[in-house]
């Protein structure tokens, strides 16, 4: 019992890359429209987190005594540093997870 081998066949293998792809697969690429992950207004949402935490950081900075000799709680514990700003930051994390997670 002889068995008849078949010769082997040589399989030519392209690469992934952009040098073996064809005209076709060039045209089928090309039309293809780009879809971005946000929408215009979800970018502009987040321009104005990052507006509205830039603003916040500015409030909470500043602090300096005049002469490092006097100690005044006005200028450290203000209502601008302890209420005002981290109110800023909190409302510029909730605008920037509603721009994310908005459709």
């Amino acid at each position: 019992m002889s068995k008849q081998q078949s010769p082997k066949q040589k399989v030519v293998v392209q690469p992934k890359g952009g040098s073996g792809r064809t005209q076709s697969s060039r045209a089928q690429v090309a039309e293809k429209p780009v879809e971005f992950l946000f929408g215009k207004q979800n970018y502009l949402l987040l321009a104005v987190a990052t507006v509205l935490m830039i603003l916040g950081i500015a409030l909470m900075s500043g602090g300096k005594m005049p002469d490092p000799n006097t100690w005044d709680d006005n200028l450290i514990y203000s209502s601008r540093r302890t209420v005002l700003a981290p109110a800023v930051m909190i409302a510029s994390l909730i605008v920037g997870v509603f721009a994310i997670f908005r459709k």
